[in-house]
Formats: C-alpha cells, structure tokens, sequence
C-alpha cells in the first residue's frame, strides 16, 4: 500500500530541499525525494549546488584565494612566511566537510519542518485518483508514494563532448575538476563560463599553467561589455591565459596527459598537451529516469520539461523548478522557483522577477550583475545613462590591498530607474544584493546616491556610482 502525500518532492537540490520545506509550513504533508549519497552510501541532499557545485567550488576557491595572498600578499603586511607549503589533500578534506555539513543541514531541517525524506530515485508510475503515484527506488528507501501535487526538482548535468566521455580522472566534469588529488603542472580547460573560470582560478592560484579555450569571440558575452574587458585584463594578468574564438578538434586522452587539437580564431592549427582537461560547456537537464511518458509529461528538444511562466507542467498538479526547466541554471532561481511553487499550491501569489535574478562568478576579482547591460539596452533602443566608480578611489578597498575594477550603474534617462548594476571588484558576490533590493523597488540611481553608506566600506563605491550617473561623484 502507498503511502499518502499532499505534496511530492523528487530532487533536494536548492530548488527541491526549499519547496518540499515551504510547502511544510503552509500546512501539506510533504516527502521529498533525493538519490544523491556519500562515498558511504549515505544520504546527501542538496544536489549538484552542495555535493558538487556552488559549495565545494566556494571552499576551493576559498582555500586557494588564501594560498595565493600567502604566497603574494602578505609581505605587504609585512607578514613574513620561511616556507609555504600547500597540502592538497588537506584542502580536498576541507571542502568535503564543508559540504558534508550542509548535507546534514537539509536533513535537520526536513526533520524541524516535519518533511519525510526519501532516500532513491523518484519516477512516475502512473495517474491515479487524485493525484500520481511515485515509485522511490536504488536507495535504502524503497518506496511507493501516492502524491496530490508533484514539484519536480531533479537539476542539471555536467554536457560532455559528443566524442569524448567524461572519465573524471582526465576528462574532468565540474565533479572530477573538484577532486583532483594534487596540483597539475598544465590544466586546459575547454569553455570560459562560471565553472571553467572559477575551477581554472583555483588551480593556477596553486602554481598550474592553465589555459582556457571558448567558442565564442567574446569574452563572457553575457556580461556588461565594460565589466568583461576589466576581469579579463586582470585575467590576463595573472597569467590565466584565454583564447576566444577557438575551434576544438580531436581530443586524446592517454595515461600522460590529454592532447587536444584546435584551431585559433585566426584559423591556425594548434596543440594543446595537458595533465587535466576540465570540461565546461554547459548543462543538461536531468529528466533520463524520472519516467515522465508514462504520464505524458511534455518535454522540450533539451529534455527539460515544458512549464508555463508559472511553472505548471503539462500535467494537472505536476510542477516543475530548477535546472530541470527553462530559465538561468542558478541555485538561487531554483530556490525562488520551489518557494513561489509551494505558494501557488496554497493558493497564494508566488512571483519570480528573472529580471532581479543576481548573477555572480566568483573569481579574482568577483563579478556580479544584476538586470540589463549596456548592449542589451542599445539593442533594445532604450535611452539610459550610466556611471561607474572605480574601487581604486575606494578608501576599503585601498587598506584591503585590492583595487581591481569598478561599479557600474544604468539607470532610464528619463525616470532615473535603475535598469542595471554591473560590478567587477571584491566581494562583488555581496555588494550586488543591494542592486537587487533597489531594483525590486522600482528605485533610482539618485535614492541610492542620496542614502547614508557606511565609511569606509566597499558598498560606497556603489553609493559614488549612483552619483557618477548624474556626474556628481564625490571621491573621483
């Protein structure tokens, strides 16, 4: 016999943990289901963000970040080290820990909102009165569930090269590029995006020669013009070298290295012998298993499953979040997604706004972007004024060592609103959530400009860059 549920949850990753805990509060009985399990086998939710994502990549890049002031920096300070030595090992336990820890952090907190968690794979069996039935199975829950409403939550996966497989010892996926048991004299990385940037951040702070090659002939396209040419410059400056407008060809992976054969933007023909070769060029959602034709649930060319604006499937009560549907791949939309769903079910009014949807990559300098770029708004006709302030005429930044790049406001030349905020510097990734609350109210440059920022903090150089709109900043 089944067991009854108002709601079913299948995926805990950010957007399924948050929506399966959401729906618990507003009154439903709730299971969640999550497939996801240590080198143990035990259970860890929180899919791809915590397991093998945002939150190892942060430790990483963390604990790397210290390395290289410690090797760069700190005689600056006037601190002196006899000998630097970095354990990698030790770093790799560290990031585990960390993740290890949010893993039963989820847990705690299905426990605390009374949420019955499910360990397996979750997958239609079929309609029934009411509502679907679930089958859990390949974890140590096996289970048949009969839910009201369905939210599918079940991410994304690393895209490999159509001709070469992911081994995860040489061919590395974001999984295998976060595992790698000691520094690589040369690292190639193949895709200038969030995950190839910041994993190639990591190991070449740790002394690997690192080489990213991208398709595409801009740099980080999608990303305010000025904010790109800015980290690309200190890019190239810490010997983190790109190429653009590559062209990848046959790629070999033997027991000294991979080899990857590619031609230049110029059409000159090249090779490329590293130790590793991380793999980034995109993802993929996860649908393969979720058995969704034996409901008739729609799905798009991608495999992702077709939702309305509101995330409603194609099937009465089935619900749809994340990764697994259209829309930025963020563990913050899917978060905001699996809240507004919950909402929804209840009859309450949930809202996502992609337009103030943060987007950050957290490199050396950060970058962080919220809203429209500059040549989006040229596209788009819209008349508009911008300003920008450097954190080199930032008081903060100056006593914490690091000048690198700016903030950049736009705001309508009309109605001053603030259209988008663009910045590239320190602690980029917190400075941004300001943008996003002055978005989400309808504000203008000139509110920012005229509120009390504390001094000296970096979050002035956002307050000057409101002024530098109406060309009246007061530091530069």
């Amino acid at each position: 016999m089944s067991k009854q549920f108002d709601v079913i949850v299948i995926g805990a990753g950010p957007g399924g943990y948050i929506a399966a805990i959401r729906a618990a509060q507003l009154g439903y009985q709730v299971a969640c289901i999550d497939e996801w399990k240590t080198a143990d086998g035990k259970p860890a939710p929180g899919g791809t963000c915590t397991n093998v994502g945002c939150i190892p990549s942060k430790a990483l890049l963390q604990s790397s970040e210290h390395y290289e002031h410690a090797a760069k920096h700190f005689g600056e300070h006037g601190i002196s080290l006899k000998e630097l030595k970095m354990d990698v090992a030790k770093m790799i336990a560290r990031k585990d820990a960390v993740v290890k820890q949010n893993n039963e952090g989820i847990l705690y907190l299905f426990k605390k909102n009374k949420v019955s968690f499910f360990h397996g794979r979750g997958s239609f069996v079929k309609a029934v009165q009411g509502g679907y039935e679930i089958k859990v199975s390949g974890g140590k829950d096996e289970a048949t569930l009969t839910g009201q409403q369905i939210i599918v939550a079940t991410g994304s996966s690393a895209r490999a090269l159509p001709s070469v497989p992911f081994d995860e010892e040489q061919v590395l996926s974001n999984d295998g590029a976060l595992r790698i048991g000691a520094v690589p004299k040369k690292l190639g990385v193949i895709g200038a995006g969030v995950i190839g940037l910041e994993m190639g951040s990591v190991w070449r702070r740790l002394g690997a020669e690192v080489t990213v090659l991208e398709g595409l002939p801009a740099f980080l396209g999608a990303v305010d013009e000025q904010i790109a040419k800015e980290a690309r410059k200190a890019f190239d400056k810490q010997g983190l070298k790109i190429e653009l407008g590559v062209k990848v060809g046959e790629i070999k992976a033997g027991k000294k290295g991979v080899s990857v054969a590619y031609a230049d933007a110029k059409g000159a023909e090249h090779k490329l012998e590293v130790d590793k070769l991380i793999v980034s060029i995109g993802r993929v959602p996860n649908t393969e298993g979720l058995n969704a034709q034996a409901v008739g649930l729609q799905l798009d060319e991608r495999g992702a499953i077709v939702v309305d604006d509101e995330c409603r499937t194609s099937l009465k009560g089935v619900w749809a979040v994340g990764d697994v549907v259209r829309g930025p791949m963020l563990a913050h939309k899917a978060e905001e997604e699996g809240v507004a769903v919950a909402e929804r079910i209840a009859g309450q009014h949930g809202h996502v706004d992609f337009n103030l949807i943060p987007w950050v990559i957290y490199t050396s300098p950060e970058i962080a972007w919220v809203g429209q770029t500059e040549q989006q708004l040229k596209e788009q006709g819209v008349k508009y004024k911008a300003g920008t302030f450097p954190f080199l005429a930032n008081g903060r930044a100056r006593a914490l060592g690091d000048t690198t790049g700016m903030v950049k406001f736009l705001a309508d030349a009309a109605t001053d609103e603030i259209l988008g905020v663009h910045i590239v510097g320190p602690y980029a990734s917190e400075l941004i959530a300001e943008a996003c609350v002055a978005m989400a109210f309808r504000a203008s440059s000139e509110d920012i400009a005229r509120i009390c920022h504390a001094h000296p903090s970096l979050s002035e150089a956002t307050k000057e860059a409101a002024l530098a709109v109406d060309k009246r900043t007061l530091n530069f």
